[in-house]
């Protein structure tokens, strides 16, 4: 992968805008932009339209997921900042550790919260706002609401500095009221008017999309990730995750040419390169297996899977000389796992037969 190059990965819908008004904003700054995370993603955003669409402990899941990853998770709106489409607000030099000490506020809960920008500032250094907004938080909390019943309520209101100056309550499930004297009033009540999210008809598609997939539905996904690309056929993941559900359901013609349309709108995307090197290989054509692997190992010289699967295709094809130095390099990457111990008895194997036909 060229250096120069930036992958960022978006999770769930954005509510600013559509997914494809990103991608060309990211574009321009010589990045590329993937639904959800890939081998080469150094930073992922969340889409705030996933608090519409999970339940808390779903969404807790999913991100405790990507936090396992190498990527880099941030909120909406520091995925706007990094296009350069939201202007920072004022610093300020409160790090993370102050402010939960000083509000008194759960981290864990307060992480979430900053996740989904319930804060002026998505990351420290955060500001004197941040501190007042903690604190309320941490009485909402404590009066028995949610992480997940704030973020969704403070949304509703339109810029989150403006609850500095209210009185917050919860108010029951999913809702959090504010106190105008005597009354209390929703967030997204006639006091305080809401923000209509931008739909991205994409977007739904490829959530059901992964739902069929995730339940086993192939076919019905790939029918789902077809009307993703009619939306939007530069969507590479898209049409990358189609690929690999027609080559569960055994259509291998429309699955390689999937495969072949995620490459060509990313060229970089060596997860299609690599799993078009195996539907290659299933139907016998080595030589051009052997060229994606290859084509996938340059773009990425330590993705180990890669690595392997040319070892024993070499090996399959009698290139012994090959197999073993493929073999010798997936051991540079991985020592030990059951494939290590597959690689070290074949490369012992190849030493063995090179010593007899020496003999």
């Amino acid at each position: 992968m060229r250096k120069s190059d930036t992958t960022v990965g978006i999770v769930g819908a954005l509510s600013a805008f559509p997914r494809r008004l990103a991608a060309r904003a990211l574009q321009t700054k010589g990045s590329r932009l993937r639904r959800g995370n890939t081998r080469h993603t150094s930073t992922l955003g969340l889409g705030r339209t996933l608090l519409d669409r999970l339940s808390d402990a779903e969404i807790e899941a999913k991100v405790a997921a990507l936090r396992e990853t190498d990527a880099t998770l941030i909120s909406e709106n520091g995925f706007l900042r990094l296009l350069g489409l939201l202007s920072a607000p004022e610093q300020s030099n409160l790090g993370r550790q102050s402010l939960l000490d000083q509000a008194r506020l759960d981290a864990r809960a307060f992480d979430l919260l900053a996740l989904f920008d319930a804060f002026e500032h998505h990351a420290e250094p955060f500001s004197f706002r941040d501190l007042i907004l903690s604190r309320k938080y941490a009485g909402l909390l404590s009066g028995g609401a949610t992480w997940g019943d704030i973020a969704r309520s403070v949304h509703r209101a339109g810029p989150v500095q403006s609850l500095t100056a209210l009185s917050l309550h919860p108010g029951g499930p999913r809702r959090i009221h504010a106190l105008f004297g005597d009354d209390r009033a929703e967030l997204d009540g006639q006091r305080i008017l809401p923000l209509a999210p931008v739909e991205d008809e994409s977007e739904q598609y490829f959530e059901l999309a992964e739902a069929a997939e995730a339940n086993g539905l192939f076919a019905e996904a790939a029918v789902l990730y077809g009307h993703c690309l009619a939306i939007d056929p530069n969507d590479s993941v898209a049409a990358y995750n189609r690929a690999n559900c027609l080559k569960v359901v055994h259509d291998t013609s429309d699955a390689a040419a999937s495969y072949m349309l995620a490459i060509k709108r990313d060229p970089d995307f060596v997860e299609a390169w690599f799993n078009y090197a195996g539907l290659l290989r299933e139907e016998g054509k080595t030589a051009l297996a052997r060229q994606h692997l290859q084509r996938a190992i340059e773009i990425d010289p330590d993705y180990a899977d890669a690595v392997y699967n040319l070892a024993t295709l070499e090996y399959d094809l009698g290139d012994l000389a090959s197999a073993r130095r493929w073999w010798a390099r997936y051991l540079e990457l991985d020592q030990e796992s059951d494939w290590a111990k597959t690689a070290a008895r074949g490369i012992a194997y190849v030493d063995a037969q090179l010593r007899k036909s020496a003999g």
